[in-house]
């Protein structure tokens, strides 16, 4: 279903549960975002499978009917304390548990032939900063794992690039829910954080230059 709206909208996708887990926040954060509308910008969210068979598939097919022009990935990185902003997506799976369909890839490329890695095209030190101005722990991470969660930050980037469209995207780590695990944040919290990065990179072109970033 095309939206019907004149300018193009952001994707904001987030993952089923996995590894026999009773719910995804990243899912729950993204459909609490659809239909949002931030600066005349309308947001759509759609949930991706665990799977390594099926995400890129899905995600594909999303950007072919909408044409976002931005694609925001979510995924639940558990143990974490902070909302992730990923920097870099690497051409690997390594998974270290089996996905929601049984399989568990190890040392295979995300896309043969292609770049070893592909870096957000997000501003994502200025979404870090206007995050954490909500008094909401934000960092930046260099590592995206090697499992469903980067191989959808490097397909999504993958797809960006071949399309030639100007498309930016990037993916960003969220930790437990409160009451799912620990370390946690509120559902709200992680919506609030969620929405003022989108809005920032929507405005924001360029990222600023200043250190920050942890290696998971």
């Amino acid at each position: 279903m095309s939206l019907p709206v004149s300018t193009a909208p952001v994707l904001v996708t987030g993952f089923e549960p996995f590894a026999g887990a009773a719910s995804n926040p990243s899912w729950r954060v993204a459909q609490a975002l659809h239909g949002h509308n931030i600066g005349g910008i309308a947001i759509v969210a759609a949930c991706l499978p665990t799977a390594f068979g099926q995400s890129l598939v899905r995600l594909r097919a999303l950007l072919d009917n909408y044409q976002p022009q931005m694609l925001v990935c979510l995924g639940l990185a558990g143990g974490r304390s902070a909302i992730c902003i990923e920097r870099i997506a690497i051409n690997l799976i390594d998974a270290r548990i089996p996905d929601n369909e049984g399989e568990q890839p190890i040392d295979v490329p995300v896309v043969a032939g292609a770049v070893a890695a592909y870096f957000s095209t997000l501003p994502i030190k200025t979404m870090c900063r206007a995050i954490r101005a909500l008094g909401i722990p934000s960092e930046i991470s260099h590592s995206a794992g090697t499992f469903v969660c980067n191989q959808v930050m490097y397909g999504g980037l993958h797809m960006a690039h071949a399309s030639g469209k100007g498309m930016r995207a990037g993916f960003i780590h969220l930790p437990w829910a409160t009451g799912e695990g620990v370390p946690s944040l509120d559902d709200n919290m992680m919506v609030a954080a969620i929405e003022e990065a989108i809005a920032v990179a929507l405005e924001c072109p360029c990222d600023v230059r200043e250190v920050g970033g942890s290696i998971y």
